[in-house]
């Protein structure tokens, strides 16, 4: 069986994760990346490049799963 999600709920996923590791570290760098990645009322990043990056590393990440 395999599982499917949206691309969005997928950013969705990835942001509640690295949320929880800045929650355990402090990390500053990854509070300002959660910043850039944080959504606006459009339901899109704050960043638009966040998601542009976020869209092309879907697409590498299709064609590696072919290969496995």
């Amino acid at each position: 069986m395999e599982d499917t999600i949206s691309i969005k709920d997928a950013y969705k996923a990835m942001y509640i994760y690295l949320k929880g590791l800045y929650e355990m570290t402090g990390s500053d760098d990854l509070a300002g990346f959660l910043g850039s990645m944080s959504f606006l009322e459009d339901g899109m990043p704050a960043d638009e490049a966040i998601w542009g990056d976020w869209l092309e590393s879907v697409k590498v990440a299709s064609t590696l799963s072919s290969l496995y």
